[in-house]
């Protein structure tokens, strides 16, 4: 088992791994093209994207490969061979199991250990390529702009020997006041040693310079103009590949192991909590206070005056003080009071919003920073999850439809594989968002697909039909009630003789229970009818009963007449469209509620007219089976 499962595993994972690095690559291109970067650095950073995007490759390799070799096992029959010595399809998943276990493991500690180090280095890569300057490479006939504070145009260019005519340099790195234009009839380009500086070698041209000072208002602006045979000019522009330092990355959640993810969330919380308690102490202590505090007597001075008189104070019952209304208060002040109160309410209002505005985003970073790393540390743990789930969906699967190859087993395999990641992406957003609990999102595909896997296993396992074409068809003309043709071939050994005598009574019976059925039933129901009585479906199977009794009988006839008329006879079915309700209260209500029994007997009109006409059929057939048997 084991050496058919390695090979496929190892095969699906490096081409699903190749897929989804192309993916990366087709997403970062406009990043890396025209950077002149080197096929060492180019290969450092797909080597690291490689690493990274493991977690994709590895539960679809391992579902397909899964898939694959319980595929090829069922269609060649090995599985049935296996089964009939009485080994269970679990023993035979063992080996596998203990497998895959062993992968899943392995994948926690390289989510722990390696991926936070490759992720460092690879979106260090990633931005020191995006800062890095465009390779110079000037069109002809077009403003080049790539370099910073100037722009190039050149007329035409020659390719074997690099010569430019009709250049044009604007230099505004000083400013569109002060730019200096250059113009030349041809020049050569080509980097320092150092690659820090584009070096221009001009020849026959002209050199306009603005003189304004910064802080001239003059509107008579000073202007040189400068012929030159033979002019050099060194433009800065650095082409060099500098790497960024990997310790600003180191400090973001993706550089980070399963401890140091802990101790940054802890630590976080912890502050979160604080500055939490900070803030509701405040707003007790300070929200609105202040606004119509009296401007007379101070606090101090109360309590001052309140410490002397201690000792000559007599305990008194302080008078009842009656309700002011707020409106008597206000009506006492002046206008420029009243002025006064309104501005500071306004002032304190306005202050008190920003300040609050302010704190929710803080508090809303220090959150945001909270999802990110405990996001971080359950996906050290999901993929190991994921590998083992997908193997108990893929292999018994395998078992069930029994197709092995690249075909049917990539299909369920891509399809089962988007749905994952669909529901794995949209609980990941959810949960950095902070719309569910970060626990809920990251568990959200694993609890939706973890049932699934214990469906399928059940099943495999008890050999059911789950994945049978045929079961799900007859479901379909079941319920959507599907006319079925019969089929009724030619047999070419014939055991039992048919009996004439038997034949004409079961002819003559078929033909006098449809013929009284189409006497009763021949026209259609009016609304009325259809809800009181309907088509008994009793009856309907009876007759459909006797059908195939006849036909199976007839069957055995060696008169090649009588096995070509029985394909004539249809498949009595009894819909539950014929008789919707069995009970009078269920009919009658349906009856009344017009909208609901209106549809439904709109609905059962051409049914009921095809029934009609398989009943018609049925008399048809019989008599024409009657008349060859009477020959005969």
């Amino acid at each position: 088992m084991l050496k058919s499962f390695l090979p496929l595993f190892a095969m699906t994972f490096f081409i699903v791994l190749f897929i989804v690095l192309m993916q990366f690559l087709w997403k970062y291109i406009d990043d890396l093209v025209g950077k002149g970067l080197s096929f060492d650095v180019l290969g450092e950073l797909f080597f690291y994207a490689a690493v990274t995007l493991v977690p994709m490759a590895l539960p679809l390799a391992i579902l397909l490969a899964s898939l694959m070799t319980f595929g090829n096992l069922g269609e060649r029959s090995e599985l049935t061979a296996i089964k009939a010595s009485g080994i269970s399809l679990l023993n035979v998943m063992k080996p596998l199991i203990i497998l895959v276990m062993a992968i899943a493991v392995g994948a926690f500690f390289f989510q722990n250990d390696i991926l936070p180090k490759a992720q460092v280095k690879m979106w260090t890569l990633l931005f020191s390529m995006k800062q890095k300057s465009p390779e110079v490479e000037i069109p002809e006939g077009v403003f080049y702009d790539q370099i910073p504070g100037y722009n190039l145009y050149v007329k035409s260019k020659n390719q074997q020997t690099g010569v430019l005519y009709d250049v044009m340099i604007y230099d505004i790195s000083r400013g569109g006041d002060n730019s200096t234009i250059l113009l030349a009839d041809s020049a050569r380009m080509a980097f320092t040693k150092d690659s820090k500086y584009l070096y221009l070698h001009l020849f026959t041209g002209e050199q306009f310079e603005n003189l304004r000072e910064q802080r001239s208002l003059d509107r008579n602006v000073p202007f040189r103009r400068e012929s030159f045979v033979d002019k050099e000019v060194l433009i800065p522009f650095d082409a060099n590949f500098n790497r960024l330092d990997e310790g600003g990355m180191r400090k973001q959640y993706v550089g980070k192991n399963m401890t140091e993810l802990q101790q940054t969330i802890d630590s976080v919380s912890q502050r979160v909590d604080s500055i939490g308690e900070d803030y509701a102490r405040e707003l007790k202590r300070t929200a609105f206070s202040g606004v119509l505090r009296s401007t007379y007597f101070s606090e101090a001075d109360s309590k001052k005056d309140a410490e002397n008189n201690k000792e000559s104070a007599v305990l008194t019952p302080a008078p009842p003080v009656a309700a002011m209304p707020l409106d008597s208060l206000l009506g006492a002040l002046s206008p420029v009071q009243l002025g006064d109160i309104y501005s500071q309410a306004r002032a304190l209002t306005s202050n008190r919003v920003a300040e609050l505005e302010f704190r929710a985003l803080t508090m809303g970073d220090e959150k945001r920073t909270i999802r990110r790393h405990e996001i971080e540390l359950i996906k050290k743990f999901t993929l190991s999850v994921a590998c083992i789930i997908f193997f108990f969906i893929g292999a018994p699967l395998g078992a069930i439809i029994r197709k092995g190859g690249l075909g049917t087993p990539l299909v369920i395999s891509v399809l089962l594989f988007l749905v994952y990641y669909i529901i794995d992406n949209t609980g990941y957003k959810m949960a950095r968002d902070g719309r569910i609990a970060v626990w809920a999102g990251m568990w959200l595909s694993t609890s939706i697909l973890l049932p699934l896997g214990i469906f399928v296993t059940y099943k495999a396992m008890n050999d059911s039909a789950v994945f049978n074409k045929d079961l799900y068809l007859n479901l379909m003309r079941r319920w959507l009630g599907l006319t079925e043709k019969r089929h009724v071939p030619m047999k070419e050994v014939i055991i039992n003789e048919v009996s004439l005598r038997r034949a004409e009574a079961l002819l003559v019976r078929l033909y006098g229970e449809s013929r009284v059925w189409l006497r009763r039933n021949g026209r259609r129901l009016s609304y009325r009818e259809y809800w009181r009585r309907g088509y008994s479906l009793e009856e309907i199977t009876r007759i459909g009963t006797l059908v195939d009794e006849t036909v199976n009988y007839l069957h055995d006839s060696r008169d090649v007449k009588v096995n070509s008329k029985l394909e004539k006879f249809p498949v009595l079915k009894p819909l539950w469209i014929y008789h919707p309700a069995n009970r009078r209260w269920l009919c009658r209500t349906l009856a009344f509620f017009v909208p609901a029994g209106g549809i439904i007997y709109l609905l059962s009109i051409p049914y009921c007219r095809r029934l009609v006409k398989e009943f018609e059929a049925v008399e048809s057939a019989s008599l024409e089976e009657l008349r060859i048997v009477n020959k005969s």
